[in-house]
């Protein structure tokens, strides 16, 4: 019997975290452990480990993540051409697996990409090789020239469509006048005329890539054109050779055209479903107007802008780089990057991103990150990654198509000895085992997922919602609670002293200054308050200490004094005494409150009350996401009565007040428990957690990298409207998803069946094929209409 073990290979990996020779031989150790490793060696050096033998990349990882290392990965995109099918983007995945290097990748049929998770340094070539080997070809990297590249190819599928049809157009005219009771075709020599170029001169692309096919020992849906059509016209050439008068040229024709029109118009779909990532990178400008050390203007490309460069933007001109302005005043028109539809002021001081537009005034910015790293390279990054995710529900589809070619081969072989053993006769089993391969098109099961994606995606990142994954596109589809966070999220996250009451005897002056010391140099909303109220930053106190949600502690004037929450308040011992009347006014107008406090003896010194206003759509969010049938709710570190004053004037009924930045991921943990789908919606880092407990972590854009990062969903703009927004566009993605998947199943479990019983002419049957895929696209396509409601 032959051997089916796996052939012995060597696998270098690079490994990150060594920092000596111990920590090369513990990972060599771990390495020669695994089974199946023959030999294992460590070079500290060049940070890289070599593995001999059997074992599988995934194991060698997890042994070395065992030992406490880990191995450095990279993730790349490659364009591939040929694809037509679900089954060819399941072969295309299944070959770079077996590639070395790859830990993960995902094949998208309708953007005609492979995204990869790769071993860092691996190299392009065995990428390619293995790509060749199944039948397909690495498309070059786009140059400069690539919009004229495809405006060629554009022309050029429109011309050979044309001559199809111009060709095609007897058989079509003799078919329609066949349904009149007129029956009438050209001449058999003309039939044959007319057929060949469309068989093989037109139809030559379903041979070379069924051939390819046919090497890699498997099977797609340019083989199943091929030999249906080959078949038909072989039959319609040895009949004319015999003198016979019904002849079948018109099905092989017919069917091509009609395939070929369905290529063209699935081409065109799949380029309007990735219009999102085009018109984000179109809003780069191609030059930029940098100062010189002499402050005089020079244009120079936007490849040669590095960070630190002074640049000039005038009126009406695209921001070439993220950056600050120094000088000049303008609106800026953020509508294609954030959704926003006002313009917003910019002054010395504010931040600007690049694709934005100067709308009335000069600027004069200084660049802080330029190309991959600006806000519009990692929204196109991030819009990008989503498009190429695969949904959970993909996984049935791999499973069908793995196994559809070879099925539907079978059907059609049964399909011809069952008609031609009934006595049909050999041309009528033929027919009607090409209609079998015809209609049998898994174009639109391959199309059906990828292409709800790319279109509800896109449109997502126009509104200003960023999707991380099709994952959260799912998750997002069954969310019954939205949680928010109250400070930056449901308010403007600005806010301000609104009173400031001493005790009996305290001086108010002295009161403020001692909680100005305090909180010199926090970058804490209520500390600029304070510090705002104060008039400057004092000098620091002594000893300072943070409470980590709660306040905070330092000595002022040689007297050690606390500052924060009603909690701390409680833990020093002291009490509100005559300040209770004032903090309960305050809290019931929903105010933040805050309290200077001595704590030897304990005394509360000062009630400090802030006001912060809540977003303008805040309350048209909560009632949009109740209009939904979703709950929200509302996490807050304030006191009971504030918190409630704040959730009721915006329509929510549950809070969780008093909450400590560790006790928020277990507030959503509890929910969960529950039974609830929780959705959590923050902007700091004290949310990151929560964020990443929750089902779905909603990020405001406004917020920190660290909420952002844990988050499944960016909303580029600080608006809560943005939230059933987010939850609307996932839902009808979903719905998208179901009808294509309805469709894509339905239309070949009905019309396979169909075609073997003869129902079903090849050429009716090459129409149909043609019109599942377009339609699934279309309905895609839909998605592009949607809105999100102001």
């Amino acid at each position: 019997m032959p051997d089916l073990a796996p052939a012995p290979t060597r696998l270098t990996l690079p490994v990150t975290g060594m920092t000596c020779a111990s920590c090369a031989g513990r990972v060599e150790r771990a390495l020669r452990k695994v089974p199946g490793v023959t030999e294992a060696r460590v070079n500290l050096a060049s940070e890289q480990a070599e593995a001999e033998g059997t074992a599988s990349l995934e194991a060698l990882r997890e042994a070395i993540a065992r030992a406490g290392y880990g191995v450095a990965e990279t993730e790349r995109d490659l364009a591939i051409e040929g694809m037509t099918c679900a089954s060819c983007a399941g072969r295309v995945e299944r070959a770079l697996r077996k590639v070395p290097g790859v830990l993960d990748v995902s094949v998208n049929l309708a953007s005609e990409t492979a995204h990869l998770r790769l071993l860092a340094g691996t190299e392009t070539e065995p990428l390619a090789e293995a790509i060749g080997r199944a039948g397909y070809a690495l498309r070059a990297e786009a140059g400069p020239d690539e919009e004229a590249t495809q405006a060629r190819q554009l022309r050029r599928e429109r011309l050979e469509l044309a001559l199809a049809f111009a060709l095609v157009a007897p058989f079509l005219i003799g078919m329609v006048g066949m349904a009149f009771g007129r029956h009438w075709m050209p001449p058999g020599w003309a039939q044959a005329l007319l057929a060949a170029p469309l068989q093989f001169w037109l139809g030559l692309r379903f041979y070379r890539a069924g051939w390819s096919a046919l090497k890699a020992r498997t099977g797609n849906m340019d083989l199943l054109v091929a030999i249906g059509t080959s078949a038909a016209f072989g039959l319609s050439l040895v009949l004319l050779l015999q003198g016979e008068p019904h002849l079948y040229f018109e099905a092989a024709a017919v069917v091509i055209a009609f395939v070929l029109l369905g290529r063209h118009l699935e081409s065109r779909a799949r380029r309007a479903t990735g219009a999102a990532i085009a018109a984000l990178l179109a809003l780069r400008p191609r030059t930029a107007r940098r100062l010189d050390a002499a402050g005089l203007e020079q244009e120079v490309p936007i490849a040669a802008l590095h960070p630190g460069d002074r640049v000039v933007v005038r009126p009406g001109e695209r921001i070439p780089a993220d950056g600050t302005v120094e000088e000049g005043a303008s609106g800026v028109d953020e509508s294609a990057l954030t959704g926003e539809s006002r313009a917003v002021e910019k002054h010395p001081g504010d931040t600007v991103a690049t694709g934005t537009v100067a709308l009335d005034g000069r600027l004069v910015l200084r660049a802080t990150a330029v190309g991959a790293e600006t806000r519009l390279a990692q929204v196109a990054k991030l819009v990008q990654a989503a498009q190429a995710s695969r949904a959970p529900v993909q996984k049935l589809v791999d499973r069908v198509s793995a196994v559809f070619v070879p099925v539907v081969l079978g059907i059609a072989a049964l399909t011809f000895l069952g008609w031609w053993l009934a006595g049909g006769g050999v041309a009528a089993a033929i027919l009607h085992a090409v209609a079998v391969l015809v209609i049998a098109c898994p174009c639109a099961l391959g199309l059906a997922t990828p292409a709800a994606i790319m279109a509800g995606t896109g449109a997502a990142a126009r509104a200003g919602i960023l999707i991380r994954d099709a994952e959260a596109l799912e998750r997002a589809g069954h969310i019954t609670l939205v949680a928010f966070d109250k400070t930056g999220t449901l308010t403007e996250g600005r806010p301000r002293l609104a009173a400031l009451h001493p005790a009996p005897g305290q001086d108010r002056a002295g009161a403020l200054a001692a909680a100005a010391r305090l909180q010199a140099g926090s970058e804490h909303p209520l500390a600029r308050a304070v510090l705002e109220q104060a008039g400057g930053t004092p000098a620091p106190a002594e000893a300072f200490r943070a409470l980590p949600g709660r306040g905070v502690e330092g000595v002022v004037d040689g007297q050690r004094l606390l500052l924060g929450s009603n909690r701390l308040l409680a833990e020093s011992g002291a009490a509100p005494g005559p300040l209770a009347a004032e903090a309960e006014a305050a809290a019931g107008r929903g105010e933040t409150l805050s309290w200077l406090i001595r704590p030897e003896p304990p005394q509360a010194l000062a009630l400090l009350a802030f006001a912060d206003t809540p977003r303008e759509s805040a309350g048209a969010a909560v009632a949009a996401l109740a209009a939904q049938g979703v709950a929200t709710a509302m996490l807050s570190g304030d006191g009971p009565a504030a918190a409630r004053a704040v959730a009721q004037g915006l329509g929510i009924a549950e809070v969780a007040a008093e909450v400590l930045p560790a006790q928020k991921a277990e507030r959503v943990a509890a929910w969960q428990r529950e039974g609830r789908r929780v959705a959590m919606v923050g902007d700091g880092v004290n949310d990151a957690a929560a964020l990443a407990t929750a089902d779905l972590g909603i990020a405001m854009g406004s917020g920190t990298d660290a909420a952002i990062a844990a988050a499944h969903v960016t909303l580029l703009r600080p608006d809560p409207a943005l939230v059933p927004a987010t939850l609307s566009i996932t839902r009808a993605t979903l719905a998208k998803i179901r009808q294509n998947l309805a469709w894509a199943f339905g239309f070949n479990t009905l019309g396979i069946p169909l075609a073997a019983f003869g129902l079903l002419s090849p050429a009716l049957a090459g129409a149909a094929m043609a019109f599942s895929s377009v339609a699934v696209l279309s309905n895609a396509l839909l998605l592009r209409r949607w809105r999100a409601r102001a």
